[in-house]
């Protein structure tokens, strides 16, 4: 004997909940850095950032999502060698990286755009989608950075607030842009090493390293270890 579609549920499945809401997607800051081929500068300045953020919020850098691509990208080119070979001397993870050639979906994706050049920033700009005020070169965005007082940005106490502190300083130094000029035009640039010798890679290395730390400390309001920055906002 057969039990009755019209029985009691299989005790084994839940039945629907038609009171249940959809779950709310955690909020994230999106930083996309731009080179010209996605196969130097921009990989080593994304994975940088992103040890950076882990060194200093551990599981809670994963509220800040951080990626790059190219302008004439090599879509699905592996990173450049000596790139590849400096991020293992900084004990950065090189690995499981591939090209991307810059699509209008990152742009909008985009909380804040980090390109390598001038002609990198004006490029995105170009591509619409309100990009302008959002999108700077890293040296740019490190010396607008550098101008900010911290202390008035929200303190990045759970993965909300870090994506509030973030959107804060975009806008920050988005209101500063024009006020503080840079002494020349290479003062905001990032030389291609693309072809040079290893040791090459590696000044670019330090200068990109060097540009990061400040705005990985704005960001997360937690300065380097072993670093004192004296405008950090804990």
């Amino acid at each position: 004997m057969t039990a009755s579609a019209e029985g009691p549920p299989d005790p084994g499945i839940a039945a629907p909940d038609a009171f249940a809401q959809p779950a709310l997607e955690t909020p994230v800051f999106r930083i996309l850095h731009v080179s010209t081929g996605n196969v130097c500068r921009s990989p080593i300045t994304e994975r940088l950032t992103r040890q950076a953020l882990v060194e200093r919020l551990g599981d809670g850098a994963s509220s800040v999502v951080v990626e790059s691509a190219g302008t004439w990208g090599h879509e699905g080119a592996p990173m450049e060698e000596h790139a590849a070979a400096l991020l293992a001397e900084y004990g950065a993870d090189p690995g499981g990286f591939f090209g991307r050639e810059l699509l209008d979906e990152h742009v909008i994706r985009a909380d804040l755009v980090l390109t390598a050049t001038r002609d990198h920033r004006a490029q995105v700009i170009s591509m619409g989608h309100s990009a302008g005020l959002r999108t700077f070169t890293l040296k740019e965005f490190t010396r607008l950075v550098r101008a900010i007082d911290l202390a008035t940005l929200p303190v990045a106490g759970s993965p909300e607030a870090l994506v509030d502190r973030a959107r804060a300083l975009a806008r920050a130094a988005a209101a500063l842009r024009g006020w503080l000029l840079a002494p020349s035009v290479e003062a905001d640039e990032v030389q291609d090493p693309y072809g040079a010798p290893l040791p090459y890679f590696r000044s670019v290395g330090e200068e990109i390293r060097a540009a990061l730390d400040p705005v990985v400390t704005a960001l997360t309001g937690v300065p380097a270890r072993g670093r004192d920055v004296g405008n950090a906002a804990v």
